[in-house]
């Protein structure tokens, strides 16, 4: 049988029941029921057939700790032949492998979270006390992670993201650190086993939570965008407001970061005036006065027009009638027809209903799905950091944006307009920090005089465009790691040592040498990596776990130390030799020993991207080794490697952008999206517009909590 949705030969293995229910992505429940009551008349292989289909991860299938893992091949069940088989030769071979496969199934169903949580106190809890608890325990939690804080399953389940990230390290013994005790191969079974189990009894299908949703407050962004498409002005007032914060997910988006200080409603009164002073007469009155037409009449048909844009909804009349009435007391008053109209205006530029992005409170305890100008706004801010235009809100208004064929197309639409550039600006441009290049990473002019503020910008538009590039065109995301092209202008393919281009515009160009393609021989980053006089394998290995792969490493203990300022050799040592001996430090090396390999690889880059075979005078050391003995030598060897954790990098970005479109930090009940969107961006062999596809379709993104959410919460 094929899967449903797919249509491919679907495979499942039975581990924990509950795990089933959310690994198997492409079945559904009740597929997964059939195959456990039919399976006894069901399969078509013999025995000895069936134990060659069967497959362990790369390991052999075991019984361990009353996980039966085995695998059954969808394709090969039949239900009429099993009967006849059973009466052959093979029947009490049969019986048997049925038996071990039945026994295991129900060894699992019966070890729930009692028998987890017993397992825990009494055998897993010690060896984490034996062997972590000296470094993350209560006030001696490096990296903020209180390993002691966990004393049953339910702290599992409440902190499953970071368990993933524990059981992890432990797999890849980057945990316990080189220098302190280890665990035998034994003890790290047990602590890797109970936490995968962990892990996997957690019942996602159970799962339907899209998260808390506050009153969005426009960003600095969203603000000029916003007054740019409702008046056709290009100034940007909101420049001049205080600054946004940067919030979960490393956003400025993030609605619990966004803020409002008293000056800020200052701000807005001054950017509204400006904002009505700049916009031409016809962006204002875009019904103009007619001799038989009244003015009464002409404003309120202005303001029909604008107050349903601005507040990205229907306006009801009980609403519009007291914007109107500024209007009306301006004429009577005395004042003029465009006093009355500019003064409405100004009411509805500084209403929250502008400012804030307000979502309709729903009653109940269960999550609704967004009315369809909700989601246009949504979709807008994500794709555009701006209001939605009219082709959105027409469909919205007639209730079929959220019909996926038409919904499919908008986003397709959206990402090829040029508003789409708000997208690479304020995702990738905060994701990769190349922002930082216009503010705070600064190499040294006297000593790399070839970095100018040109050269500045070039360099923060080549990573954005090509962001941009891979939307519009579809690519695939893996480029981001390693690709044969770029975008480079004249000034750009001098520093990189490129053939001749003409211009400041930046152009795509193929590359023949494999050390420059993808983000990591980009100048930018390698500038915002850097120290002002040199560069850093600490800070780009650093870039690379967090940014890339989205595995951090905890902060450096206050007794770290530094090195000097520039990398000249002192005292008969490189700059990687005293690195090298930095590092030996015990309190130093489990961290340094993940980013600094990763940083040597890329040495042979300056602080500001050009290559170079020697540092002073010295040849550049480019080799690195990882924890898992892995070994290479240069950039184009080290992309190699980071290919080989493309899963890892797509579960990074995966998470990034569903929580720049989300609008706030992911929790664990986003879980099941971000595996959901993972499996089905790999499918489109990594395509970027997939990411973008998915995420709109997500469930946290097209539904809200209803208002009594917490209620539900208290009463589990």
């Amino acid at each position: 049988m094929k899967c449903r949705k797919c249509g491919g030969a679907v495979w499942i293995w039975a581990t924990p029941l509950s795990f089933v229910r959310t690994a198997v992505r492409t079945l559904v429940w009740d597929d997964v029921e059939v195959i456990l009551t039919k399976l006894g008349e069901a399969l078509l292989c013999t025995p000895k057939e069936m134990a060659l289909r069967i497959k362990g991860r790369g390991e052999r299938p075991a019984l361990q700790g009353g996980v039966f893992l085995v695998f059954f091949e969808w394709e090969s069940l039949r239900l009429s032949r099993m009967s006849g088989m059973l009466n052959g030769g093979n029947k009490r071979a049969w019986q048997g492998a049925l038996m071990g496969v039945v026994a295991g199934l129900c060894a699992v169903a019966s070890a729930g979270a009692e028998d987890l949580n017993q397992k825990f106190t009494k055998e897993v809890r010690p060896l984490f006390d034996k062997y972590c608890f000296s470094c993350h325990k209560a006030d001696r939690a490096k990296g903020g992670v209180d390993l002691a804080q966990f004393k049953d399953l339910q702290g599992v389940v409440q902190d499953a993201r970071n368990w993933e990230t524990i059981v992890r390290v432990l797999h890849d013994r980057e945990m316990p650190p080189d220098g302190k005790k280890q665990p035998s191969q034994a003890e790290r079974e047990a602590m890797l086993g109970w936490g995968r189990n962990a892990l996997a009894s957690i019942d996602f299908t159970t799962v339907k939570d899209p998260g808390r949703k506050v009153a969005h407050r426009l960003n600095r962004s969203e603000y000029n965008n916003t007054v740019r498409d409702l008046f056709g002005v290009t100034i940007r007032p909101a420049d001049g407001f205080p600054a946004d914060g940067g919030g979960g997910g490393g956003f400025d988006n993030n609605a619990d970061t966004l803020f409002t200080p008293p000056i800020l409603m200052e701000k807005y009164l001054e950017a509204a005036d400006a904002v009505l002073k700049a916009a031409a007469p016809e962006k204002i009155f875009v019904v103009p006065t007619l001799s038989r037409v009244s003015q009464r009449t002409t404003a309120k048909m202005n303001l029909e027009y604008h107050l349903p844009r601005a507040f990205r909804r229907p306006v009801e009349q009980e609403e519009f009638a007291k914007y109107f009435q500024l209007f009306e007391r301006t004429m009577a008053a005395g004042g003029t027809y465009e006093e009355g109209v500019k003064l409405a205006l100004k009411a509805m530029l500084v209403s929250p209903n502008f400012l804030f992005r307000i979502e309709e409170e729903r009653p109940g305890t269960e999550a609704h799905t967004l009315p369809d100008h909700e989601l246009a706004t949504r979709l807008s801010y994500f794709l555009w950091s701006s209001m939605p235009d009219e082709e959105l809100m027409t469909l919205a208004l007639k209730n079929q944006l959220h019909e996926p064929d038409i919904l499919k197309a908008q986003v397709k639409r959206m990402l090829a307009d040029k508003k789409a550039r708000a997208f690479a600006d304020n995702f990738a441009g905060q994701w990769l920090g190349v922002n930082r290049l216009k503010t705070s990473a600064e190499p040294d002019r006297r000593k790399f005089t070839m970095y100018t503020d040109s050269l500045r910008d070039a360099f923060y538009e080549e990573p954005i465009v090509f962001f941009q590039d891979l939307i519009r065109r579809n690519a695939s995301l893996l480029n981001l790691l390693d690709s044969d092209y770029t975008f480079v202008n004249e000034e750009m393919a001098t520093i990189y040592g490129l053939p001749p281009v003409k211009g400041q515009e930046l152009q795509k160009i193929s590359l023949k040498d494999r050390n420059r393609g993808g983000l990591f021989g980009m100048g930018g980053i390698l500038a915002l990596t850097s120290y002002p006089q040199r560069t850093s394998p600490v800070l780009r290995g650093k870039w690379v776990l967090e940014e890339i792969l989205g595995t951090p490493a905890p902060p450096p203990p206050p007794n770290a130390g530094g090195l000097p300022a520039d990398d000249r050799v002192r005292e008969g040592l490189s700059f990687r030799q005293r690195l090298e001996k930095h590092r030996a430090k015990p309190e130093c090396a489990s961290c340094h020993n993940k980013m600094d390999p990763i940083g040597f690889g890329l040495e042979n880059f300056d602080a500001i991207g050009q290559w170079r075979d020697t540092i002073d005078e010295q040849p550049v050391d480019a080799s690195g080794e990882f924890s898992s003995g892995a070994k290479f030598k240069g950039p184009a060897e080290l992309k190699k490697l980071m290919m080989l954790q493309k899963d890892q990098f797509l579960h990074n970005v995966t998470e990034k952008m569903l929580a720049y479109a989300l609008g706030r930090g992911l929790e664990f009940y986003d879980v099941p999206s971000v595996n959901h969107i993972k499996a089905e961006v790999k499918k489109a062999d990594y395509r970027a517009e997939a990411l973008v596809m998915e995420i709109v379709k997500s469930y946290p993104f097209q539904h809200r909590r209803g208002s009594d959410w917490q209620e539900k919460v208290a009463s589990k």
